[in-house]
């Protein structure tokens, strides 16, 4: 079968600590043909091109960049993706890796362009834009994966199939948090993680909230977020700290905390993990994930930690370059294999339905059903608490109901 082309419309952080080297790896064993990244200027396209990890994981590869390399940094583009976008053949895919708010845009642009998508979690901010995604999706047979890459977690995996098995019991109370490094601050999320547009319970601790649906199958039905503002380093403000509550269809309660904040001299990459209780027949279960440390810890000569520090706790489960058989080295993770299942699904698709659209249908039908990958159509509530948790972090905490009859929607309590 034939190989499947790529454009990355995006060339931030995400794009170069998971998204290029997975889909570089692809392009080297055959899946993935022509690479194209998109981006606002040629500033991170270069970041991309130069990166020094890159260059000796994957010898002598490359990508198509928009703008051109030689263009000046000065210039931007914000419509570029579109052309590229535009002269792409038809079902090929879109990798859309930019800021939460310009989520929908992009999305639609691919699928009016007959495009398949991976998109980073969330899909998109608004149950509406979500809606209008599935059905687009359904009438042109085209895919659109949403990368929760903690659902491949082994971890995970392993709680999910116990939960289902009535091993633990019932979810009834949780605690969940997602602490990302400080250095984040300096980052282009300054440009974007405004208070207008995103909060750290939508951003990351949306994976958590996905993640006990994943698991338990429970819908959540209520959510009320609360968060502690502050300056970026250029002197936009953001929320840089948030706590929300999730209530679940069974009454189940999860808090989540979630913020840009760990320590930079830390000696982990950032703070994360969840806990599940659960109440049984006369006793009770628990799931405990502590997920910033996995067993593993370094003490580097120098200072060349994730945040500057010489002493580490690595993590070896999302995402690691380590040697192979072949070439330079191979990304290895729930990381990795979330964006390898989102392709190899894709072009599964592709390779045994092709142009027949009812085949694909059907296809795409039975990978919602299995409900492993995030669409739009098995993890709606992602966008319903979401919505929900950017009406409440706006409104000083204020609860917000998430309903799902006569038709899903959120509104105040």
């Amino acid at each position: 079968m034939g190989k499947i082309d790529v454009t990355i419309v995006g060339g931030g952080m995400i794009t170069n600590d998971l998204l290029l080297p997975v889909i570089y790896h692809l392009q080297r064993t055959g899946i993935i043909g022509q690479i194209h990244i998109s981006a606002l200027n040629s500033e991170p396209l270069k970041k991309l091109r130069d990166n020094p990890d890159l260059q000796q994981s994957f010898p002598g590869q490359s990508f198509m960049p928009h703008p051109d390399f030689l263009e000046p940094e000065k210039n931007c583009y914000p419509e570029l993706y579109k052309e590229v976008i535009s002269s792409m053949k038809p079902r090929q895919i879109v990798v859309v890796a930019m800021p939460d708010n310009l989520h929908y845009d992009v999305v639609m642009e691919a699928l009016k362009n007959n495009q398949h998508v991976l998109c980073v979690k969330p899909l998109v901010l608004h149950y509406k834009q979500a809606e209008e995604i599935e059905q687009i999706t359904r009438e042109k047979g085209l895919f659109v994966g949403v990368e929760y890459h903690k659902r491949f977690d082994r971890r995970s995996l392993m709680a999910k199939r116990s939960y289902q098995l009535g091993h633990f019991g019932e979810f009834v109370m949780g605690d969940a948090k997602l602490i990302e490094p400080y250095y984040y601050r300096h980052s282009n999320f300054q440009n974007w993680f405004t208070t207008d547009r995103t909060d750290p319970f939508v951003y990351i601790g949306c994976h958590y909230v996905d993640l006990v649906y994943f698991i338990t199958g429970l819908r959540p039905v209520e959510v009320s977020s609360e968060g502690v503002k502050g300056r970026f380093p250029n002197g936009n403000q953001g929320f840089l700290w948030s706590d929300a509550r999730v209530k679940f269809e069974n009454g189940a309660i999860l808090s989540v905390t979630n913020g840009l904040g760990y320590p930079d001299a830390g000696a982990g990459s950032n703070d994360q993990g969840l806990l599940m209780y659960c109440e049984g027949d006369d006793k009770t279960g628990m799931i405990k994930h502590d997920d910033q440390y996995r067993g593993v810890a370094y003490c580097y000569l120098e200072n060349i930690g994730p945040g500057g520090s010489a002493y580490n706790y690595v993590s070896p489960d999302f995402f690691r370059f380590v040697p192979w058989e072949g070439e330079g080295y191979k990304p290895v993770g729930y990381g990795p294999d979330s964006v390898s299942a989102i392709i190899g699904s894709i072009k599964y698709i592709e390779d045994n339905a092709g142009d027949n659209i009812e085949k694909r249908r059907r296809m795409i039908e039975d990978i919602d059903k299995k409900g492993i990958i995030a669409t739009p159509a098995n993890s709606f509530i992602n966008e319903l608490v979401v919505e929900a948790g950017r009406m409440s972090i706006t409104s000083d905490g204020r609860p917000v109901k998430i309903l799902y009859k006569p038709e899903p929607h959120v509104e105040f309590r």
